[in-house]
């Protein structure tokens, strides 16, 4: 993976990650890649300094990692950050925030999962049979969490079943 800084014509930077410099070519000649500011599809790198492992990066990270060890800051929740879809409706550049802006933002995400779990009953692989016993009035309403696969997601969707995916973690990956 290889991460560009990007600019677009409007001068709004960006930063994206890419499998290889080959990749962000042909995204590019394709028009997939696209300011997440202002939806501009003329993009070029900008000047970027070399990637070189220093001891104070070394001791950003650390502190960034004993942050997210430490739960989560009392800080207010900042604004989302715009992204607006590539031409075939998927987001053809991905912002990455700085290390100490990652871990905030994965503590909140830590404390949200948190709340919603502990007001939630957790229903395992049931879980788009009781959102649909809910909806249809077969039983009480409450909160749930659970499992379930895309299509069946889809499908409640499609029943005008609200539901929302719990946020994934990157400890949920390891």
């Amino acid at each position: 993976m290889i991460r560009y800084s990007l600019l677009c014509d409007n001068a709004h930077g960006f930063e994206a990650w890419f499998r290889n410099s080959g990749d962000y070519d042909a995204q590019s000649a394709r028009g997939l890649v696209s300011c997440p500011v202002c939806g501009s599809p003329v993009v070029t790198k900008a000047l970027m300094a070399p990637a070189v492992a220093t001891a104070e990066k070394r001791e950003e990270r650390q502190q960034a990692a004993a942050a997210v060890a430490a739960g989560p800051s009392p800080a207010a929740v900042p604004a989302p950050e715009p992204v607006t879809p590539g031409v075939d409706g998927t987001s053809s550049a991905a912002l990455i925030p700085s290390d100490a802006r990652y871990a905030e933002l994965v503590g909140k995400l830590r404390e949200l999962r948190a709340q919603m779990t502990a007001n939630a009953d957790y229903v395992g692989s049931s879980f788009a049979e009781e959102a649909r016993k809910m909806h249809y009035g077969e039983t009480d309403h409450r909160n749930i969490y659970g499992e379930t696969n895309a299509d069946d997601a889809r499908s409640l969707l499609e029943e005008g079943i609200s539901i929302l995916p719990l946020p994934v973690l990157p400890d949920d990956r390891n």
